[in-house]
């Protein structure tokens, strides 16, 4: 057997299935060849007859997994600080819709935004991620509702992943919100999200995953089923924002389609919980929104736990409710705000990110035939990455490989 490259000396937390915890090697060793990793476990195992071209000494140093940010909104145009400094002023949500802010503010920036424009604002976010140890991210459109700009973000998306060594999936989330040119019937737009928007993002093989925003202030279930429906008949998964500010059961919903994740989840119940375990599908946890709209409904982890529901954790950057980009902070926020274990954070941003994308068979474990993409951290122990705030430890980030 011969590698490209081994790391030697280095402590893995391979977070494969099937080892307890986050399935530490100590003196552990990993190799990879064309991208791919061919080992990962002890140094003492390696076999003997491994040819190597580039030998590389960890001194001891932590890997884990690259890290996945499994939901972002990060393709937009414009901004929402002057929102935000107008909510710090005491305006109201209604106050600062009608001075022009609030989601129809970023759909007019967006739609006037060029698609070299979106590459252009989205891509010091993307480096932001990337600065931590990100080697795979979730990019949903929803900021255009309307077919060329959500066909726009999708392009700029997947240009993203082109202009930066990152992998890059993309979701078509045009059942975001209702334009303003919509009127208020909701029926009609929901009909040509299915009929006009999903058809052109399909056939042009832009959108990996469909997802929908399933709220009061947003879209019924019977609304989001329609979509849910529409991308089965293409053979795409989905992927739901549920039960964020009240329990319309979407949780269940996400599941009964068998969802590859359902979002948010600060009111679902134990039904929903139930429901998303049998499914395999995960829940993914969004701090950062939680805490920048000052939420104090926090998710039932101990449903989740009861039930067995897999955990991820994301950073839902976004302009309006969520302008993180930082899953190091994001850990931290599972653990102080939803009292997550260290464990729980660091398998949710790496294992279970990736198995909420759909993609746990190439990426989120150090295992052989997966793609080499590793997080190598300065840190005494893993606890550190959730512990710090502000702090990023990162030695070195290998994409595929390199």
């Amino acid at each position: 057997m011969d590698a490209d490259r081994l790391w030697i000396n280095a402590r893995l937390a391979t977070l494969a299935e099937g080892r307890s915890g986050l399935g530490i090697v100590d003196q552990g060793a990993l190799a990879c060849k064309d991208g791919r990793i061919v080992y990962a476990g002890p140094m003492a195992d390696l076999p003997l007859s491994l040819q190597v071209k580039e030998r590389i000494d960890c001194a001891g140093r932590w890997v884990t997994p690259g890290l996945v940010d499994c939901h972002t909104h990060l393709v937009f145009g414009g901004d929402r600080a002057q929102e935000f400094e107008m909510r710090l002023a005491g305006a109201s949500y209604e106050e600062i819709a009608r001075a022009g802010g609030g989601i129809v503010s970023t759909v007019k920036a967006t739609r006037a935004a060029s698609e070299d424009d979106l590459v252009a604002s989205a891509l010091p976010r993307l480096d932001h991620l990337i600065a931590e140890g990100v080697t795979t991210v979730e990019i949903k459109s929803g900021y255009g509702l309307d077919r060329d700009t959500e066909l726009r973000s999708l392009r700029a998306a997947r240009r993203l992943g082109e202009a930066r060594p990152v992998t890059v999936t993309t979701t078509f989330l045009g059942a975001h919100a209702l334009p303003p040119e919509a009127n208020g019937d909701k029926a009609a737009y929901i009909a040509t999200v299915v009929d006009e928007m999903l058809p052109a993002v399909a056939g042009e093989g832009l959108a990996d995953a469909v997802d929908a925003f399933c709220e009061g202030i947003a879209f019924s279930p019977d609304e989001t089923a329609r979509v849910f429906e529409a991308a089965r008949t293409r053979g795409l998964p989905v992927k739901l924002h549920a039960d964020q500010l009240s329990n319309l059961h979407g949780a269940a919903l996400a599941a009964r389609f068998g969802a590859l994740s359902a979002d948010h989840l600060e009111y679902t119940d134990g039904e929903g919980a139930a429901a998303m375990a049998a499914a395999g599908t995960v829940a993914v946890l969004l701090p950062g929104a939680f805490y920048f709209i000052r939420e104090t409904k926090k998710p039932p982890v101990e449903l989740f736990r009861a039930a067995g529901t897999r955990m991820a954790l994301a950073t839902d950057c976004n302009p309006g409710t969520s302008p993180l980009t930082s899953l190091l902070l994001t850990m931290n926020m599972g653990a102080t705000l939803f009292r997550l274990t260290v464990e729980e954070c660091i398998a949710g941003v790496t294992r279970e990110a990736a198995r909420a994308l759909g993609r746990l068979g190439e990426v989120g474990t150090l295992e052989a035939g997966k793609w080499c993409d590793l997080a190598i951290w300065n840190v005494e122990r893993p606890a550190e990455l959730v512990y710090r705030i502000g702090f990023n430890p990162l030695h070195a980030r290998v994409w595929r490989g390199k």
